[in-house]
């Protein structure tokens, strides 16, 4: 494997080994919750993105509750990395993630998730100052420094696939790269310290509504791009098939209902944003220079971006799978099968 392979591998492990830690000492609670006749009490991760606008909606609604679900801790994270770390605890039960950290942390790290329901697909982009970037061929240019979040995560994959799709120049392009988290970016982008960022929506189009051009998205680079799922620990399967049948059922019911009502959608998704994203703003007040502040009206544009839906491919699954394996952020691969809780999500 070459040098460099086996280094970004070795990077996502280390990522991954503090949540293998946790699972080792991990013991289930779900049998204790059922001893007094209730549902098992669930606790959710979702990605501070609107990628997670169904559990956003979910929860604005009280559709979780409505379903007879017990909700205990509800966690928002801004990293896939993160989120897929928060997995290894024994109160986070359920997450909306990104396909491609759900796929790391089950690979890598050993975590028993299964994936039960997709949330949309695409979701990414690449967003460019219209001034030092025109073309993606330009991403060689030793001169650009470009933004992206730490290898293993799904826009760090979507690069990959836009140096492959352009037949740019691995080494050139990654030597540019700095890694950082989305709101970092956004600030870095706003003041000059970047010229480029991959990155997930919202946080592209936010990027985007301060001067940046949207260079390309993830419809662009691979057609039918799964983006993110709803993810369970096989433990809540086994305990209470139950209550992940209606996890799926709210999921779909909050996804139709975001497809019909986008605007509304958008503002929930403001407020929401505006209150959890005080802990991403690394002290930059919102609003100031536009590089915290998350109205609607970007929301709505984000969301434009994105294909919002429940149904998944397993031929993708596979493909995403077999391609982070070719990067060497897994290692012999897996068959999507394994992953899929399919049954679940039609009875």
């Amino acid at each position: 494997m070459h040098a460099r392979l086996q280094s970004k591998a070795l990077h996502v492990v280390l990522l991954l080994i503090t949540a293998l830690m946790a699972v080792l000492l991990w013991q289930p609670a779900c049998a204790e919750d059922r001893q007094d006749g209730t549902a098992p009490s669930i606790g959710i991760a979702v990605e501070f993105m609107d990628h997670a606008a169904c559990a956003y909606v979910a929860m604005e609604k009280g559709w979780f509750t409505s379903a007879g679900l017990n909700i205990h801790a509800y966690e928002s994270y801004e990293t896939g990395m993160a989120l897929a770390a928060a997995l290894a605890r024994g109160d986070i039960q359920a997450a909306y993630i990104c396909l491609v950290p759900a796929i790391n942390v089950y690979k890598n790290a050993g975590v028993p998730i299964r994936i039960v329901a997709g949330t949309h697909r695409y979701g990414y982009g690449l967003v460019v100052n219209p001034e030092r970037i025109r073309t993606v061929k330009e991403l060689e240019d030793p001169s650009i420094r470009i933004g992206c979040v730490r290898e293993g995560g799904a826009v760090d994959v979507l690069m990959h696939k836009t140096i492959d799709t352009y037949h740019l120049d691995e080494k050139k392009v990654l030597k540019n790269v700095r890694r950082m988290k989305p709101s970092r970016q956004i600030l870095a982008m706003r003041t000059g310290q970047l010229d480029a960022a991959f990155l997930p929506e919202h946080w592209a189009t936010m990027t985007e509504s301060g001067g940046a051009k949207m260079l390309l998205t993830s419809r662009d680079v691979w057609p039918g791009m799964q983006g993110s799922v709803l993810v369970v620990r096989e433990e809540l399967i086994q305990a209470d098939p139950e209550s992940v049948r209606k996890l799926v059922a709210v999921t779909q019911k909050a996804t139709d209902w975001i497809n019909l009502n986008r605007e509304e959608t958008a503002r929930i998704l403001a407020r929401k944003f505006s209150i959890e994203g005080k802990k991403f703003s690394h002290g930059t007040p919102a609003g100031r220079n536009g590089t915290t502040e998350i109205t609607p009206e970007v929301l709505l544009r984000s969301m434009e971006r994105i294909e919002f839906r429940t149904d998944i491919d397993p031929g993708m699954v596979q493909d995403i799978i077999n391609y982070i394996e070719r990067l060497g952020y897994i290692q012999d691969g897996v068959d999507a099968r394994s992953l899929l809780a399919g049954p679940l999500s039609d009875e």
